[in-house]
């Protein structure tokens, strides 16, 4: 079973439904990112507020966005607007430790996987789709689980294995 996976319906009815969500919260606590997943719209801004005592320098050099906010306190004045979607990857140019994911999405039919690998879409028309699924533990974004999906009425659980996640002995 795998927790925290992103996975999502992609096609471009589902595109064209797409729009900014509300401001969203990356938190530094503890020296560490809160959340450690952060799963957005294309279009979403998102603060980066440094509850710490200590200054923190959050960047991104992933290319869906790239962005530095140097050694701070407190909330910076303007949020990072995800414009693209994709992943970004955040880290902590001072506490190399602190790492985070910015799963930023051009579909509105998306769910985390639970503690028991489950995740639940709702409210998704009847269309066809492609499903796709990320993990922080993918090896990289060409082994993001993507397999063709026609979504019908009443239909059943579908059960997925991701292979690239597999404990290696």
């Amino acid at each position: 079973m795998v927790n925290d996976a992103v996975v999502f319906l992609e096609s471009t009815a589902a595109a064209a439904l797409v729009k900014p969500g509300p401001l969203a919260q990356i938190k530094q606590r503890d020296k560490i990112f809160t959340p450690e997943l952060t799963v957005i719209t294309k279009g979403t801004a998102v603060s980066f507020p440094n509850e710490d005592t200590v200054r923190h320098h959050v960047y991104s050099f992933s290319p869906v966005k790239q962005f530095e906010i140097k050694l701070y306190v407190g909330t910076p004045a303007e949020p990072v607007v995800f414009d693209q979607s994709g992943v970004a990857v955040l880290g902590c140019n001072i506490h190399d430790h602190m790492i985070a994911w910015i799963v930023a999405l051009d579909t509105p039919y998306y769910a985390i996987t639970d503690e028991n690998g489950r995740a639940t879409l709702k409210d998704v028309p009847t269309a066809e789709y492609q499903l796709r699924i990320w993990h922080k533990d993918l090896i990289d974004e060409t082994h993001i689980v993507k397999l063709p999906l026609t979504l019908t009425e009443n239909m059943a659980e579908q059960q997925i294995t991701l292979m690239q996640l597999a404990p290696m002995f």
